[in-house]
């Protein structure tokens, strides 16, 4: 279902949850706070909405009856760039590594507050597109046979296109656009996710992490994104 605040939104929800006290506590915070809210209670719902609607972030719950949250995510990849958020009933690691696998961008831990849903939400949508501390860099960056344009918003390695997602995009576009500075997680994390996220900021050695293998790079001998002991990260090999 589809459901207004009463006023006009910008921004379009879509929670995806079979527990229905959970949605409804969602969408009335979400609508309350000026979303447009489509709601699901399976994957295959959830799939036909986000085609339907084109939704500005998904709420999508793991665990859910037929198709479950990580296959939902994956295909979800296939067509929009929608900000996923995740919901885990299980503070289980490796659902949280595989969650983030397919390309969702952060991920809440049940029972949470649908206040501090709401506030992750709206931090994400609030991503700055900066370079820290500066006016926008707009110049294409290059290392070696990796191309990155920050205005197209596209990856090249030699002539190959490089599928990453919204956030694997913006914190290799940080990276790049500074390759001298070594970044501290939360650096990257005030730039990409916002000054105000609360949250783990290991997010950012998984999403690193997922860049690199599509970059074909490797950690131990690294040509692109370089870690740098007791700090963080920097871009270029050396």
């Amino acid at each position: 279902m589809t459901a207004g605040a009463g006023r006009p939104a910008s921004v379009h929800a879509l929670v995806v949850d079979d527990e229905p006290a959970l949605v409804r506590a969602v969408a009335g915070y979400l609508q309350r706070d000026g979303f447009t809210v489509t709601t699901a209670a399976d994957g295959e719902t959830a799939l036909r909405a986000a085609r339907a609607h084109e939704p500005d972030v998904v709420v999508l719950d793991l665990m859910l009856p037929g198709i479950d949250g990580i296959e939902v995510c994956r295909t979800l990849r296939t067509f929009t760039d929608a900000y996923v958020i995740m919901l885990t009933a299980r503070a289980d690691e490796v659902d949280k590594l595989i969650g983030l696998s397919v390309g969702a961008d952060d991920y809440l831990t049940k029972p949470f507050s649908p206040r501090e849903l709401v506030a992750r939400i709206r931090t994400m949508l609030r991503r700055p597109r900066t370079a820290t501390g500066g006016a926008r860099d707009e110049s294409v960056h290059r290392f070696g046979a990796l191309t990155i344009d920050p205005v197209g918003r596209e990856v090249r390695l030699g002539e190959r296109v490089v599928d990453l997602t919204r956030t694997e995009f913006d914190l290799l576009a940080e990276l790049a656009a500074r390759p001298r500075q070594a970044f501290t997680r939360r650096q990257l994390i005030d730039a990409v996710w916002g000054g105000d996220w609360v949250g783990d900021e290991h997010l950012v050695d998984i999403h690193l992490g997922h860049t690199r293998r599509k970059l074909g790079d490797d950690p131990a001998d690294p040509r692109y994104i370089r870690t740098v002991r007791g700090v963080g990260y920097r871009m270029g090999a050396g």
